[in-house]
C-alpha cells in the first residue's frame, strides 16, 4: 500500500485510511449538524485525527462538502451504469432498472443522499459550477431513456420533461422520509415505485 507522511511527522498514513475516516466523519457530522453547524475540528475529532492531519486531505470544510458530493453523485452513476448494463434496450425495462437502482441508492446511502440534496446551496460558486455537469447527468439519464419510450410509442405522455421530472422526484425523496426498520423492504418500495414511474410515462407495451 502506498502512504504519505503524516503532517505531524510522526509516522505514515495509508492511503485512502485517512481519506476515508473523514469523510464517514463528516458524512456523519453534516447529516446530524448541517453544513453551517458542522465544524472542521467537530469532524477532525469524529475521525479521530487531528486538525493538521485532517488539514492534509482537505483544505477546507467548503472542499471536503464538494468532495463528498462529488463522491456520491459519481457513485450513483456507477449504480444505475450496472443496472442498465443488465438489461436490453427496451426503454420500459430500461426505465424500470432505473428506478431500482435509485430507489435503492437513497435507501442503502441515505445520508449520502440527503447531503447531497441538502447541502448543495452551500456549495460556493468555483465548485457549484464544476458540479453542475453531474447533475446535468443525471438529469440525462433519466430524460434519455423516458424520450426513447416516447419515440417508440411505448410510453405515451404528453409532457416527457414534466414526466422526468415528476419520476426522478419522487424517487429522490425517499431519501428524506425512509426509516430502516419500518414496515416495507426495499424490494418492496422498488416493486412500487416502478409502478408509479411507468404509470408516469403512461407506458403501454407494444
Amino acid at each position: 500500500m502506498s502512504t504519505a507522511v503524516s503532517p505531524e511527522g510522526n509516522g505514515p498514513i495509508p492511503r485512502g485510511g485517512g481519506r476515508e475516516a473523514i469523510a464517514t466523519a463528516a458524512r456523519e457530522v453534516f447529516q446530524e449538524r448541517g453544513y453551517h453547524g458542522a465544524s472542521i475540528r467537530d469532524i477532525a475529532k469524529r475521525a479521530g485525527l487531528s486538525l493538521s492531519a485532517l488539514y492534509y486531505w482537505h483544505p477546507s470544510k467548503q472542499d471536503l462538502l464538494a468532495v463528498l458530493i462529488e463522491d456520491n453523485t459519481l457513485d450513483y452513476f456507477r449504480r444505475c451504469e450496472e443496472a442498465l448494463a443488465r438489461v436490453g434496450d427496451d426503454p420500459a425495462a430500461r426505465l424500470v432498472a432505473l428506478v431500482g437502482a435509485t430507489v435503492e441508492y437513497r435507501v442503502e446511502r441515505q445520508t449520502e443522499s440527503n447531503i447531497s440534496n441538502r447541502e448543495w446551496r452551500n456549495l460556493e460558486p468555483e465548485h457549484t459550477t464544476r458540479l453542475r455537469e453531474l447533475r446535468v447527468k443525471a438529469t440525462t439519464i433519466w430524460s434519455d431513456i423516458i424520450d426513447a419510450g416516447v419515440e417508440q410509442g411505448v410510453f405515451r405522455c404528453e409532457h416527457p420533461v414534466d414526466a422526468r421530472r415528476a419520476a426522478q422526484a419522487a424517487c429522490n425523496a425517499i431519501a428524506e422520509w425512509y426509516r430502516p426498520g419500518g414496515t416495507v423492504t426495499t424490494a418492496e418500495l422498488v416493486d412500487h415505485y416502478s409502478r408509479i414511474v411507468l404509470r408516469i410515462v403512461d407506458h403501454r407495451p407494444a
